[in-house]
């Protein structure tokens, strides 16, 4: 078997806000894998890299990419603890091939057309007036699960917009889910949720920074809105780890991010750890391309998983690979009849 992999520039078609930056670009990187005999069947995976936010995010990330190229034949003797996103990228090159080569990551009834994935309709931050646009286009198109990024604008106008929503929709009607990506403080925390929790919210995805423990312990024993650990979850690899963060936080809910938590096995031990817990769990991307974001959308519909799942639609960038994933409202579907163009992809 042989392996190359390269790098790729996404590009934003807007400036997408978060608490911690506003994004413009984004640095990924993809795989290739092959047999011999037919280098024209071969499966691709992308090393889906967050700068400034993947435990992997290190100098030495490409002399790990050359070294797993190298040795892709002994692939399950190398290390790949701490390598996050590479072991991402392996698993769904190797699985596209051992699939044909087709983007077959999982084969399910999503791949085969004949299933949908519901998905929240994820709102940017920007000012007041943007997200109630973006808002007011995501409820036109249908969606019935809302996801506000908060914690950049002045909190006063996020609780306007929520405000807005819950005037015309019950939550039985409109499900509204806040991504602080630790925006709070342990000491003002409670506060902005019980304000939050006037508006009927699903659940607030990481609060608090990162490493915290304690403090997300306190409040998600009496948090007025269900509580969803999301970057927490980065760089805890093995199982006891796991398990000792979900038996000291006790969180309502975990965000599975494949690349950023370990790749597909990864977030699967996530997922064992968490049903034995009793605490709920939802898929989301994390700013992948395409080819990315359909192994992602493969894996969660393999899951049977009824909520709404955080998957993006490919409209992130202007460069995005194209591919037969599709936005239908608040689904997203694949389109068997539809082409992947991987022409844009230069191989080293």
């Amino acid at each position: 078997m042989k392996a190359a992999y390269t790098r790729y520039d996404l590009h934003f078609a807007f400036p997408a806000g978060t608490s911690r930056d506003v994004l413009t670009h984004k640095e990924t990187y993809f795989i290739k894998v092959w047999h011999d005999d037919r280098p024209d069947v071969y499966g691709i995976g992308e090393c889906a890299l967050f700068r400034g936010l993947s435990a992997d995010d290190r100098p030495d990330y490409e002399k790990k990419l050359r070294e797993v190229c190298a040795d892709i034949d002994r692939i399950d003797t190398l290390d790949l603890s701490g390598w996050s996103s590479i072991r991402f990228g392996v698993e769904t090159a190797l699985l596209d091939l051992r699939h044909g080569g087709v983007r077959r990551i999982f084969p399910t009834s999503f791949f085969e057309g004949k299933e949908r994935i519901v998905i929240n309709g994820l709102i940017w931050m920007g000012d007041k007036e943007t997200m109630h646009r973006r808002i007011e286009e995501k409820l036109q198109a249908g969606f019935r699960c809302i996801k506000l990024k908060i914690g950049a604008i002045d909190f006063r106008s996020e609780l306007e917009l929520l405000a807005e929503i819950r005037a015309r929709y019950t939550s039985r009607e409109v499900e509204l889910r806040v991504d602080a990506n630790g925006a709070f403080t342990p000491d003002n925390v409670r506060e902005h949720l019980d304000r939050l929790a006037r508006y009927d919210i699903h659940s607030v995805e990481q609060p608090i920074r990162v490493g915290q423990w304690q403090a997300l312990a306190e409040l998600c024993r009496d948090t007025p809105v269900p509580v969803a650990l999301d970057e927490e979850l980065i760089g805890v690899e093995s199982p006891a780890e796991k398990e000792a963060l979900l038996d000291a936080v006790r969180p309502q809910y975990i965000v599975l991010k494949p690349a950023l938590i370990g790749g597909f096995s990864g977030a699967a031990a996530w997922i064992k750890a968490a049903a034995a817990r009793r605490i709920g769990w939802w898929v989301t991307s994390a700013l992948e391309s395409n080819i990315g974001l359909n192994a992602i959308a493969q894996w969660a519909s393999s899951l049977s998983s009824e909520m709404p799942q955080g998957l993006g639609t490919g409209r992130l960038y202007t460069d995005n690979i194209p591919s037969p994933l599709r936005q239908h409202g608040e689904t997203l579907s694949y389109d068997p009849a539809e082409n992947w163009d991987t022409s844009k992809i230069i191989w080293n």
